[in-house]
């Protein structure tokens, strides 16, 4: 039994595709789904049951799975091991993080981490709250930035700092000569909001049904560039964190929101701990939370 061929195992079971596991492992599909042939050949036992359409796991693979990951868990822990004893400042993060927090939080601070430690390589993944949590208890990435709090089981929690939320609005807007609001004020306003699954929109909606009205949303994207051009268009109010405001965007007003906030943190797996790079990271960037 090989280590590359646990890796391509994993991998799989990951993935649940031959042809993505192999682009993750940089092999050839053949030669990934050989490895994987030669390992049910010495197992004895079909890991994967495989259709046209679907790859799942056997019961055996199951089991097999748990075991080939901490498997790898060790090696890799024992390679992090060996640097640190050696004090090399070398390593690798993938970084998880939220698309309302990724462009206006990391760009300024990633520069000056690598500044500081040019040995590490980080690697950043936007997604939704839902998909980084299933990447990181999938070992997909080291750790995420996330709007907490998260529950879920085998997950390390540190909350890094509160952020106010804010009210956009059209330069023209009846209440944009008011330097704070309430959402009662905006009761009767069309909503432009984040897609479904994103955390921010979740928020938006949850703060106004525990003020008693359900928002009328008039659009939704994916991105806060786009929800901030409607606005400034005039197609509604829109709720956005403080670290997404831009002066530069013309036709566009912002107003305090009577003390809503959302709290940044960074998830880990509590089973396994950080190596020394995504430690580093961490600790870098405590030290420039906001």
């Amino acid at each position: 039994m090989e280590l590359h061929q646990l890796r391509y195992f994993v991998a799989v079971a990951r993935t649940r595709n031959f042809s993505r596991a192999a682009e993750r492992c940089r092999v050839a599909q053949p030669s990934l789904s050989q490895q994987i042939i030669k390992l049910e050949e010495e197992l004895g036992e079909r890991l994967f049951e495989r259709t046209k359409r679907t790859v799942a796991l056997t019961p055996a693979g199951e089991i097999f799975r748990a075991h080939a990951e901490r498997v790898l868990d060790e090696v890799e822990l024992a390679g992090e091991s060996v640097r640190e004893v050696s004090g090399m400042q070398r390593g690798r993060v993938v970084l998880g993080a939220l698309p309302t927090v990724a462009p206006y939080y990391l760009p300024a601070r990633l520069r000056a981490f690598s500044e500081a430690f040019p040995g590490t390589e980080v690697v950043v993944h936007e997604d939704t709250t839902d998909a980084l949590v299933r990447a990181t208890m999938g070992k997909e990435i080291d750790l995420a930035l996330l709007s907490l709090p998260v529950e879920r089981a085998g997950l390390a929690t540190e909350e890094f700092f509160e952020e106010p939320l804010l009210v956009a609005m059209p330069a023209g807007h009846r209440l944009a000569s008011r330097r704070a609001l309430t959402l009662d004020d905006l009761a009767e306003e069309p909503f432009i909001l984040m897609q479904e699954g994103h955390c921010l929109a979740g928020q938006a909606l949850q703060f106004c049904r525990l003020n008693g009205f359900a928002p009328r949303v008039s659009f939704r994207s994916a991105q806060i560039e786009t929800v901030l051009a409607f606005v400034a268009e005039g197609w509604g109010v829109s709720i956005v964190p403080e670290m997404a405001r831009k002066p530069d965007v013309q036709g566009v007003r912002y107003r305090a929101l009577g003390g809503m906030k959302r709290s940044i943190g960074i998830v880990h797996r509590e089973a396994r701990p950080l190596s020394r790079a995504a430690r580093t990271l961490v600790e870098f960037l405590r030290g420039r939370k906001k």
